[in-house]
């Protein structure tokens, strides 16, 4: 009877999965069927089987000498380089500032140290860590926050607000003060062990709450395994500084008498120690979401003590208003994209510059909300937008970003997009409030929707 059972269940299974759909022989033969293997296959299986895709790809209708020339253009001196980590959203975010301080004394060049702040972003993430694992000790490991915070204890990438939180509690530093090291131009080793550490922390954590530890004694014990964190930050990365010495030079002359700083008094007393979170607002164009609305991600930020990733989400025209306000102001911002979607080897972004279609003979045809909401795209890469180019009706037809990948890269060191890019892969704009219309400052008194850590539109986002 067992027997007649089994046989019984087997039957039905392959009769449900020929229902479903599975590949059978009679599908497989349809689809074998399907490719004629002509002559224009056999050399297209030759060129693709052999070579890169994206060289095959290149659009040679496109290929002439792109043009240049940006009506509006923010000044700039010198090109940062991130080297081998995921810092672009620190480096954008200094290099804002940066173009404000060579503005404000006429320096020949100017660059902040990302070491500096970088330390302690790291130091703030550990202790994110460990107090959200204290948080949350008494819900089970399998809880969605608890699984997130162990899958993501530490990382080299970030986002605007963290650039702020960072700056307004840790000053600045002058690149000439702080000497980079291997690690902080190679960060995934050193991150990959502090990432270890600090899931053995939390994993201690919550056992020893299982065993009765007070929350107070939870925190005490907790400040130890930070003592564990701090010195292995220190050997990869150097001690922080707590003072320096600084004056501006121009022509490698000091133009004022040299005065020590703390990082505090530094950037206070001489970049003007702006409130940064209280003037700025991120802009995102997601059209996966309703549009006019503010939105705030859990557990998104950098010190435990500072403030979530927010953002207002909207159209993509109403964001380049007031981009291209800013930059008629003189005024960079942080601008953040999907970077690897049409990037071509001149440093150009064209929607032209590569045809996947012809060379398959296929179309892929979804719009921006499509993308994201299938994870086909997402903000990957920071830079800082300084360019527009604009047509006799004032219309943008191109955009110039000052990038971190050394000036090497792409227009020394600058990328250039064409205004359909922009539309379809640009994704935040971080901007100063007094760029904003009074209906857009309107739509930041509403309440945010509130979104989880592990949305995935921003769990791996820059």
């Amino acid at each position: 009877m067992k027997k007649q059972c089994f046989l019984l269940g087997a039957l039905l299974l392959c009769s449900s999965l020929n229902a479903q759909e599975a590949i059978t022989p009679e599908v497989l033969k349809t689809l074998s069927d399907s490719y004629q293997n002509t002559a224009t296959d056999k050399a297209l299986k030759n060129a693709i089987s052999a070579n890169p895709i994206k060289k095959l790809a290149v659009n040679q209708e496109n290929s002439a000498e792109p043009d240049t020339h940006f009506s509006i253009s923010v000044n700039s001196k010198g090109i940062t380089d991130q080297k081998s980590s995921g810092r672009c959203w620190m480096f954008t975010g200094l290099n804002v500032l940066r173009a404000k301080m060579i503005s404000k004394y006429d320096l020949d060049g100017m660059e902040f140290s990302q070491l500096y702040l970088f330390f302690y972003d790291q130091l703030e993430k550990s202790n994110l860590f460990l107090q959200g694992i204290i948080d949350t000790r008494e819900k089970p490991l399998e809880d969605k926050t608890v699984e997130w915070l162990f899958r993501h204890p530490l990382s080299d990438g970030g986002q605007f607000t963290g650039v702020s939180d960072l700056i307004e509690k840790y000053g600045v530093v002058p690149k000439e003060v702080v000497a980079e090291t291997y690690h902080s131009n190679n960060t995934s080793e050193i991150s990959s062990l502090i990432s270890r550490k600090l899931r053995e922390f939390g994993m201690q954590l919550r056992q020893q709450s299982e065993q009765g530890a007070s929350t107070k004694e939870l925190e005490k014990n907790k400040v130890e395994m930070m003592k564990t964190i701090y010195r292995m930050l220190v050997l990869a990365y150097g001690e922080p500084v707590q003072s320096f010495t600084w004056a501006p030079k121009k022509g490698g002359k000091a133009t004022q008498g040299p005065k020590t700083y703390t990082p505090q008094s530094f950037y206070k007393e001489v970049c003007g120690g702006e409130k940064m979170n209280g003037n700025y607002v991120m802009l995102m164009n997601d059209p996966s979401r309703p549009f006019n609305k503010v939105y705030e991600i859990e557990y998104d930020r950098h010190t435990y003590d500072g403030n979530n990733w927010l953002y207002l989400n909207l159209p993509i025209e109403d964001i380049k208003e007031m981009a291209i306000a800013s930059l008629k102001d003189s005024t960079m911002l942080y601008f953040s994209c999907d970077v690897g979607k049409y990037l071509d080897g001149r440093g150009m972004l064209d929607l032209n510059n590569f045809d996947y279609g012809s060379l398959f003979n296929t179309t892929f045809g979804m719009d921006k909300k499509q993308r994201v909401q299938s994870f086909d795209s997402g903000s990957s890469h920071a830079m800082t937008l300084m360019a527009v180019d604009l047509d006799k009706e004032g219309k943008p037809k191109k955009w110039k970003v000052e990038n971190s990948w050394g000036p090497a890269h792409g227009f020394a060191g600058h990328l250039i997009m064409t205004d359909e890019w922009f539309n379809e892969y640009m994704f935040r704009l971080v901007v100063n409030k007094k760029y904003c219309p009074k209906r857009i400052l309107d739509l930041l008194k509403q309440k945010p929707i509130q979104l989880p850590a592990w949305d995935p539109m921003f769990s791996n986002e820059l």
